[in-house]
């Protein structure tokens, strides 16, 4: 960490100083230094010309399920969609699990129930996090059988009133201020069941 900060700097004074400030942090090893140093780490990369080093320290949010049960809501066949279709409702909780704060600013979720893939959805959520913080979130994603012929199982199991094994894949976006507005993924976000409820 210490030659990632100092091939960063650049020959400006004021420069020069952050970064030595943050040497000296890295160097500690008292008990302030696990409080101050993501701190300094920041004021170190508003300094620095060259933000790569430090930006990848940011880790992806953490997606697990809730303690909410996950439904997926038949629909009856209609005009607009003559084999029916289903809306789920998938609840999962995210954690910021980095020493700074940052806005989980969307996610590209892709819904894949038994198998199959069902559905596909973007959510431009703005949901700030601070350092170590949850929250629970519903992710809402609506399946048109009548694109899905492969789902035709499905509708049977869910019918039957069967739960249904999904996975729940995803791109996330955050925003980390000065630190950039990294993107992960693709990477699998949560799995579960989902629990069938009625018309």
């Amino acid at each position: 960490m210490l030659r990632r900060i100092s091939a960063s700097c650049r020959s400006n004074t004021w420069r020069r100083a952050a970064c030595r400030i943050a040497r000296l942090f890295l160097m500690r090893r008292s008990g302030m230094r696990a409080r101050v140093l993501p701190w300094v780490l920041v004021l170190a990369a508003e300094a620095c010309a060259s933000l790569g080093p430090l930006a990848q320290i940011i880790q992806p949010p953490r997606f697990e399920q809730a303690d909410r049960t996950s439904e997926i809501r038949l629909a009856r066949p209609s005009a607009s969609r003559p084999l029916g279709g289903a809306s789920v409702r998938v609840w999962t909780r995210v954690t910021n699990p980095n020493p700074i704060g940052f806005t989980l600013s969307s996610v590209r979720a892709t819904l894949i129930v038994e198998g199959e893939h069902a559905a596909d959805g973007e959510f431009p959520l703005g949901l700030p996090l601070a350092p170590g913080q949850q929250s629970t979130i519903p992710i809402d994603l609506a399946i048109d059988f009548s694109d899905l012929p492969a789902l035709a199982g499905i509708v049977r199991r869910a019918a039957a009133g069967r739960s249904l094994a999904y996975r729940l894949d995803g791109t996330v976006g955050v925003d980390a201020g000065r630190l950039g507005r990294p993107t992960f993924g693709p990477m699998t976000l949560v799995t579960g069941e989902l629990q069938v409820a009625g018309f």
